[in-house]
């Protein structure tokens, strides 16, 4: 019996896909782990006609993480599929969106936790929740049966941002003035967001409000869950309850705040390659354990909350610019402790001394300098021994964040409807047997009205749930005729279609992996590598020595 695995990796914006794959044959196969990925390497059998999928194994499920999304218009569980005309006419607009890729994208970042305000204080989001539109589909003025041409100036947006439950007066919600960034993203943030102590909701939503020139509404997102605090926890914090400490491989901003003032405060960024202290924009950065062992860049997997006292390296997450490694302190009183040890959590006062100092105390810190980043000597605290005394600019607050990314395109999709409920695929799984593949999809906003394709071939679909779509493995012949004597692979794209036509790509492919077989009547058919072959042929005599011994047993 055949068998297939699925496999997929950590993903970072838009660059890096996940792929799933199946083999194209009718013969024995062994799992093979290599480099983080489980490859089908099926036996060559020139006795029976390859097929067109093999049996799949199965994937351990992923539990999705919310649930939202919209009501489903057919019975739940049925397989459906577009009439062929309406599947013809799709096609062209899928190819279409595929080869132009007129993507636009909804990027809102924000932290994992909000302060609350008590009485007639207002204590803002810091950092404040930001939006960042992305991708060329915001520049092209869409054409009814027409191809769009690029660079044409579209619609301008502008958005409303509040919290979930609110009733959406002016007074909560704040309109964000979008503005044209040095790398050809739209930005704008929302600094005057606050949650009052009369809201008693433990973890509440942003909602962002998208409206383009005109008044027509492009759609409604959501944030992901942020929780609420009343103040940071100044005890000592103890894995037993982790909720608000830090992981290594997480998300986190720093911010600094001189004299306790809101005006002051300046965010760690990178900027033309460099970082800076910007006073109007942040970025999020993935913390992580260092080694001092290992080379820069490389950062082994390692599954553990930060602790102070740790060496840990700081990674932009768009850019991949990285600091130094720096051992993070406990700040208290602006003194650097250098005894301390207890886990990090959110809302933090800390500091970042750079490794090489002297053993009494008295390192270099990480400091900002207006909007530079520099470099601070401490000096040993006189009167407490394992403290450096600091000064305010190498005091730094760090904070959880989290994001949550968007991307369709609407430059060829009739219609006047709002783009959301946007689709998030987090995770497939593939299964089957036969000639028949079923491929399921995880993730968030699913509903009845989607279709999943590959590339420009649209699969049966079922939908299941707001979290759940499962649809029927196209046959690989949809995607060449001379598919039975390919040697590599064969990619194509997952994405989903709304019946409207509106497209929503996914940073996820579907490969099938061909067996070897020459073509009849070719004798200057490609042999295949030696490598391969080597590999084959050892799994076919071990394939053949268990069967002997179980035929011996039997």
């Amino acid at each position: 019996m055949d068998s297939g695995g699925a496999a997929g990796s950590h993903r970072r914006g838009k660059e890096h896909r996940q792929s799933v794959e199946a083999t194209i044959g009718a013969a024995s196969a062994v799992h093979r782990p290599r480099a983080g990925l489980c490859r089908l390497l099926p036996l060559a059998d020139s006795s029976a006609s390859p097929g067109p999928l093999t049996h799949l194994s199965l994937q351990n499920s992923l539990e999705a993480r919310l649930q939202s999304g919209a009501e489903g218009k057919s019975p739940q569980g049925s397989w459906t599929s577009s009439s062929p005309e309406c599947t013809m006419a799709l096609r062209e607009g899928v190819r279409s969106c595929l080869q132009q890729r007129y993507e636009q994208t909804v990027w809102i970042l924000h932290a994992k936790v909000a302060q609350k305000s008590y009485g007639n204080e207002k204590r803002f989001f810091c950092p404040p929740p930001c939006v960042y539109l992305s991708g060329p589909g915001w520049r092209v003025k869409p054409v009814r049966g027409q191809v769009p041409q690029a660079g044409e100036t579209g619609a301008t947006v502008c958005g409303y941002m509040g919290l979930d439950g609110a009733s959406g007066s002016a007074a909560e919600t704040q309109k964000l003035n979008f503005e044209e960034q040095p790398d050809s993203r739209e930005f704008s943030c929302a600094k005057t967001l606050y949650i009052s102590d009369a809201d008693k909701r433990k973890h509440f939503r942003l909602v962002l409000r998208l409206v383009l020139r005109g008044g027509r509404e492009l759609g409604t997102f959501h944030s992901r869950l942020i929780k609420v605090i009343s103040k940071p926890s100044q005890k000592k914090q103890s894995l037993k309850n982790t909720d608000l400490c830090i992981s290594s491989g997480s998300k986190v901003s720093l911010f600094n705040r001189l004299r306790s003032q809101t005006v002051s405060t300046r965010y760690l960024s990178v900027e033309d390659g460099a970082f800076v202290a910007s006073a109007r924009q942040w970025a999020a950065f993935t913390l992580h354990l260092a080694d001092e062992h290992c080379s820069q860049g490389d950062f082994p997997p390692r599954e553990s909350y930060v602790r102070y006292g740790s060496l840990v390296q700081l990674v932009c997450t768009v850019t991949g610019i990285t600091l130094p490694p720096m051992i993070i302190r406990k700040v208290a009183k602006q003194c650097a402790l250098l005894d301390v040890d207890e886990p990090i959590s959110q809302l933090h006062k800390c500091a970042f001394q750079f490794p090489g100092g002297p053993p009494g105390g008295g390192g270099t810190y990480l400091c900002l300098a207006t909007e530079k980043v520099v470099q601070f000597q401490a000096s040993p605290c006189p009167k407490e021994a394992n403290k450096d005394l600091l000064n305010d600019s190498s005091c730094w607050t760090i904070i959880g964040t989290e994001s949550v990314e968007f991307s369709f395109s609407t430059s060829v999709a009739c219609t006047r409807e709002p783009v959301t409920p946007v689709p998030l695929i987090c995770a497939l799984e593939l299964s089957g047997g036969g000639d028949v593949a079923t491929l399921e999809l995880h993730g968030e906003n699913f509903h009845a009205g989607l279709k999943v394709w590959f590339r420009d071939v649209e699969a049966e679909t079922m939908y299941r749930s707001p979290r759940s779509l499962v649809c029927v493995v196209p046959d690989v012949a949809a995607f060449g005729s001379d598919w039975r004597w390919l040697r590599t692979p064969i990619t194509v794209p997952v994405s989903l279609v709304r019946a409207d036509g509106l497209f929503y790509p996914s940073a996820f492919s579907f490969t099938y992996t061909p067996e070897y077989s020459a073509r009849p009547g070719a004798p200057s058919a490609p042999k295949p590598a030696e490598e391969a072959d080597a590999l084959l042929e050892s799994i076919h005599h071990e394939f053949t020595r268990t069967n002997f011994h179980l035929f011996i047993q039997t």
